[in-house]
């Protein structure tokens, strides 16, 4: 008669091993390791070459080449910060920049929100056209609309007497024109996945449209709010080409145009070059981390009384 073996008991190794690659829920603690460290590599691999501009701002002189690797180098200096306040118009280039940018980001989500909501809730005639020309236009890039623009910019100031080459008004045209299509696809397909339920449900309550509209969808669609204007601020921002054409005023650069003025014929100024690169980067970064609690919010918290 065969008598059952008993299994041996795990040794502390066995323990270990099973610990270290194998859980029941949740990722093992090998795989956090992995994923840890890649997360950290792409970090750096990011993270370095903003490092190595900072390196270049805190050089004397014009210094872009270096056999150092230091971060800091030996010799470092804040002059070129200095100078890029005292001997440039960076404050006028970056003030000019703020207004564009502020206003195109505004001016953006309003009509892309207004826009989206009519494309997502109301049956028009030209309503799949529509939506098929605005995407369209995304496959067009943006150097080859540029004479198209410029041109109906300059065509304004003289048959309608509404000058848009040298002003505001008209780098913001132009800016919204090329945002607006994108931001429109970004919400109408965000307010389509919002029930529509929740707006009749306000509307039987005595609200109008516009009212739920306002109270409803509005405030459940933050994240997408958040993003569509991330996007044009972004764009607005660090836009060049456009503006080097639409800016030709020295008074009315934006902060990309001062900072190509820097590059000479014969000699570069690198030092304010790298310094005010750094510089131009630091509400980018104040931006993204303010509006983070959006860009990973719910989509309906707090919609549906419990």
């Amino acid at each position: 008669m065969n008598t059952p073996t008993l299994a041996k008991p795990a040794t502390s190794q066995q323990n270990w091993i099973r610990w270290l690659f194998f859980r029941t829920r949740g990722d093992s603690p090998f795989v956090r390791l992995l994923i840890h460290v890649v997360l950290i590599a792409a970090c750096a691999l990011a993270i370095y070459p903003v490092l190595r501009v900072f390196s270049v701002s805190l050089r004397p002189g014009d210094q872009l080449l270096s056999s150092s690797l230091a971060i800091i180098p030996a010799n470092a200096t804040w002059s070129n910060y200095v100078q890029l306040f005292t001997s440039q118009n960076f404050v006028l280039w970056v003030w000019n920049s703020a207004i564009v940018t502020l206003s195109v980001s505004v001016l953006g989500v309003t009509l892309a929100a207004t826009s989206a909501y009519a494309f997502s809730r109301w049956k028009f005639p030209g309503r799949g056209a529509g939506l098929l020309f605005l995407l369209t236009t995304q496959m067009i890039p943006a150097g080859m609309v540029l004479i198209p623009i410029y041109l109906m910019l300059a065509w304004s100031g003289t048959k309608l007497h509404i000058p848009m080459i040298n002003t505001y008004r008209g780098l913001l045209l132009a800016y919204s024109t090329t945002a607006l299509p994108f931001s429109i696809w970004i919400l109408k397909g965000y307010y389509d996945t919002v029930p529509i339920d929740l707006e009749q449900a306000a509307m039987i309550d005595g609200a109008s449209q516009l009212g739920a509209f306002w109270q409803i969808i509005l405030p459940l669609s933050t994240p997408a709010l958040a993003i569509v204007f991330l996007f044009n601020f972004m764009g607005a921002w660090s836009e060049f080409l456009v503006a080097y054409r639409v800016m030709l005023k020295d008074t009315l650069w934006t902060w990309p145009l001062g900072l190509n003025a820097m590059q000479g014929q014969f000699q570069t100024q690198w030092g304010m070059y790298a310094a005010g690169s750094i510089l131009i980067m630091i509400p980018i970064m104040l931006l993204f981390l303010y509006s983070s609690k959006w860009l990973i919010s719910g989509l309906t918290i707090g919609s549906v009384k419990g």
